[in-house]
């Protein structure tokens, strides 16, 4: 049986990447949808509605195709951090998450419009940051690009100099819960 064309609904290059390093075969287009932001919702809802939402997006212009979105939130008991809107909500985020643990949260959506199939989940890892003055923050916020991600910080990016212990899957961290979508994409038979 020939494979579907698979779509990753995302222009991440971190996701891109994670799936290049697995060998899969997929197009980029990322998703136009607007993203809902409320406090109705917890933070596993929020992320796999959004996910679905880009999903569906792009499916509909490709319904014979499996896409795949995909939403990361990351979150400190009941409050969400996005990605930041300048420099200053970036150092002012990572002081928030220093010497704490938080929750990153990854919605995630497969859906293969022409065959009616859809799968919604997340995969949720706990992140415990290390203690970090104002120099460690400034300093780890000029080393990477902090305002295209949720929390202001990459885990692969000199992660081990804010992050002092994980409890879940590292790649969902990154953006892309690796394990979980590699097992589901089969059910799609994309792999």
């Amino acid at each position: 049986m020939r494979q579907p064309p698979f779509i990753l609904a995302s222009g991440s290059p971190r996701r891109a990447q994670l799936l290049r390093e697995l060998e899969y075969d997929f197009k980029i287009i990322p998703s136009t949808a607007d993203e809902a932001d409320s406090d109705q919702f917890t933070g596993k809802e929020l992320a796999e509605l959004n996910a679905y939402r880009k999903a569906r997006t792009i499916a509909k212009q490709h319904p014979q195709a499996v896409v795949f979105g995909c939403d990361t939130i990351v979150y400190q008991g009941t409050t969400p951090f996005g990605k930041p809107r300048n420099l200053a909500d970036a150092r002012r985020m990572l002081r928030r998450l220093a010497g704490k643990t938080h929750h990153v949260i990854s919605g995630c959506c497969l859906m293969h419009l022409g065959e009616h199939h859809c799968d919604i989940f997340s995969e949720t890892t706990e992140v415990t940051f290390r203690e970090l003055s104002a120099s460690q923050i400034k300093r780890y916020s000029e080393q990477i690009n902090p305002l295209d991600k949720a929390g202001a910080y990459a885990i692969q990016q000199s992660g081990e100099s804010i992050v002092e212990r994980i409890h879940g899957s590292f790649t969902n961290v990154v953006g892309l819960p690796v394990e979980t979508l590699c097992r589901r994409l089969k059910a799609f038979g994309i792999g």
